[in-house]
């Protein structure tokens, strides 16, 4: 147990202690609770920009933003307005990319099965790489392209066969994974024979992802190094590493910046050889600590000599993170954000479940009450994404703030909402 204050190096950028309240990108979180209720994503705009920018100067014109990590029309204008490309993996996003204003050819097209209608949405829009992930891929291609669409530009997706060392369901890079082209059996060479075959596909590169949430940047070092020569052997002129760069959630956890990250993967490319232009897909190292997630404290529990379980107005419906992966996150309260948290609770959300768990063993002031506004940090990362209505629980809102202005750019969904779907 520990009873330190919250570490301010996971708030926001902007975050800032006035006159003992948190603010963020000059708003006081408890007024921005209070006008837009709770549970709200609150996110640091100059944080992003500040990231999104990062990205640009360390990879130039070669990175993408994941878009899966974070995304409504605002992020991908941030995104776009500070000249990054943005990567969709579905026609969903597609549309909210486009939507946004940004143009197909900044739009890089990933997924491990994407449909005919999906692959015709790209091609139609333009999108200036689709990440090919199988041979059902390629058949569907030259098809839209036999019927009359454009020859678009592709990457193949390599599956390089490394353990990163993350979490099971993080592991996209193992020989046991639903993406991309092995490289045992020949069967990624296969793929490329075929893609520069087809008149369908002008080949441009490769594409190689090990995992999410990958602190040891060595393991990008290991993958570039044991891909370089099929790299070269293919006469890729493109060749991207994809993203994954973890982020520190708790307390004592440490990661790697952007621009570290990228010295790492554009050295280990030199060292090893490689000609191809370095491409990268950073996502989550983006916006993770870029947002709070503020509740408000509905009731605490305690059971003696078993534990005291804080339940909150939110929980699994915009943060399954904890559940899916067993994440770890720190909470604290915005009106005393450098209080001592000598108290052990368990912060639960309101679905009727009994893992529906926001903070396992989380520390709080000793004065917690009912009605407190308790913050989650680093959650600008697949929650707002992963989002659901279960037990028809509405999602939240989410609110921008910077330079003392506060703006909704999500609203916060109406029971109303849940009904437009509904034909009954």
């Amino acid at each position: 147990m520990t009873s330190n204050p919250i570490p301010w190096d996971l708030l926001p950028d902007t975050a800032r202690m006035v006159d003992g309240r948190l603010h963020i990108g000059g708003c006081d979180v408890l007024e921005v609770a209070e006008r837009f209720g709770t549970p709200v994503f609150i996110y640091d705009e100059e944080h992003l920009k500040t990231r999104c920018r990062e990205g640009v100067d360390a990879f130039d014109d070669g990175v993408a933003y994941a878009s899966k990590a974070f995304l409504c029309r605002a992020m991908a204008r941030i995104a776009h307005d500070a000249g990054m490309h943005i990567d969709v993996a579905t026609g969903g996003e597609m549309h909210i990319a486009l939507a946004a204003g940004v143009p197909g050819d900044k739009l890089v097209f990933h997924g491990n099965n994407k449909s005919m209608d999906e692959l015709g949405f790209a091609i139609d829009s333009g999108v200036s790489r689709i990440v090919v992930d199988s041979f059902d891929e390629m058949d569907r291609i030259e098809a839209l392209v036999e019927a009359g669409r454009p020859v678009p530009s592709v990457l193949l997706r390599i599956n390089p066969g490394i353990d990163a060392h993350t979490h099971e369901y993080l592991q996209t890079g193992v020989p046991d994974s639903k993406f991309g082209f092995p490289l045992t059996e020949g069967i990624a060479t296969e793929a490329i024979t075929r893609a520069r075959e087809s008149r369908a596909m002008e080949f441009r590169g490769l594409h190689a992802h090990i995992g999410s949430q990958v602190f040891d940047v060595g393991n990008y070092a290991k993958a570039i190094a044991s891909l370089a020569p099929f790299v070269n052997e293919s006469s890729a002129e493109e060749f991207s590493i994809g993203g994954g760069l973890g982020v520190a959630y708790v307390e004592g956890e440490e990661a790697d910046t952007i621009t570290a990250w990228a010295e790492t993967i554009l050295g280990a490319a030199k060292a090893s050889g490689i000609s191809a232009r370095i491409l990268a897909e950073p996502g989550r190292s983006i916006v993770a600590r870029a947002s709070v997630t503020a509740y408000t404290v509905g009731t605490i529990k305690d059971l003696p000599g078993v534990r005291t379980y804080l339940s909150v107005d939110g929980g699994i419906s915009e943060n399954p993170r904890p559940v899916l992966y067993g994440s770890g996150y720190e909470a604290f309260l915005a009106r005393a954000p450098e209080s001592l948290r000598p108290m052990r609770a368990r912060i639960v959300g309101k679905h009727c479940e009994s893992g529906d768990i926001i903070v396992k063993e989380a520390d709080l002031p000793a004065d917690t009450v009912v009605g407190d506004i308790l913050c989650t940090p680093v959650t600008g990362a697949y929650g707002h994404s992963m989002g659901s209505n279960y037990n028809k629980v509405a999602r939240p809102a989410v609110v921008f703030v910077a330079n003392g202005n506060a703006r909704l750019v999500v609203e916060r969904e109406t029971y109303d909402d849940m009904l437009i779907r509904d034909v009954g």
